[in-house]
């Protein structure tokens, strides 16, 4: 996929950074000395970080902020010296190994941004058909809860298992590789929102 067609798909998910009002607020490394721009999934952790940072160093403008920025820019960004880090919701980490360990899979950590998918779950629009990607696993079983009420039958879509973790950053990797065409077909969907599957309340 092109860069302008990924950056169209990551477009509408939001992150949190801390601002200056000119520029992002970055952490040094201490052991390497390296800046880091740090990007939350969560308006509450980044708040929570910026609490953090005011109290460790007091010197850090009033000024300072939270501010929501598409996901898009962050795969933008090149700044020397500066390393980019996007830091998940907690839960969800929690709900990724969770389902892995589900799937019979025990880690004790994640790498990555953890996003949720089910193949059980399709969009349909103007003819093709989409894998909703979710951020949070509850915004993913609330769509599963509601095709199945659209359906007006019980969905087997719900029982254990049918639920896959991925990670964000493979996921773009992916779409990036002209070679692999496995992600094409992949929308994100942003925090705190569910989809539908009936066309009269299409997403």
């Amino acid at each position: 996929m092109s860069a302008e067609a990924i950056e169209e798909r990551l477009a509408g998910v939001p992150v949190y950074a801390l601002s200056n009002g000119e520029k992002f607020v970055l952490v040094s490394g201490t052991n390497t000395g390296k800046n880091l721009g740090l990007f939350c999934f969560s308006e509450a952790d980044a708040e929570t970080l910026l609490k953090h940072m005011k109290s460790v160093d007091p010197s850090m403008s009033s000024g300072s902020q939270v501010v929501a920025v598409a996901l898009s820019k962050i795969f933008q960004l090149d700044v020397d010296g500066v390393a980019l880090r996007l830091m998940p919701e907690a839960s969800q980490i929690r709900n990724a190994l969770m389902e892995r360990k589900n799937a019979g899979i025990s880690d004790e950590s994640f790498a990555g941004v953890p996003v949720f998918q089910s193949k059980s779950l399709i969009l349909r629009s103007q003819n093709k058909r989409y894998r909703p990607v979710f951020f949070r696993k509850e915004d993913l079983e609330k769509s599963l809860s509601r095709a199945s009420n659209d359906q007006k039958q019980f969905n087997p879509s719900l029982r254990r298992g049918d639920i896959q973790v991925a990670v964000l950053e493979d996921i773009i990797q992916g779409m990036k590789d002209s070679s692999v065409s496995t992600w094409d077909d992949v929308v994100f969907i942003p925090p705190g929102f569910d989809v539908s599957t009936d066309p009269s309340r299409q997403y």
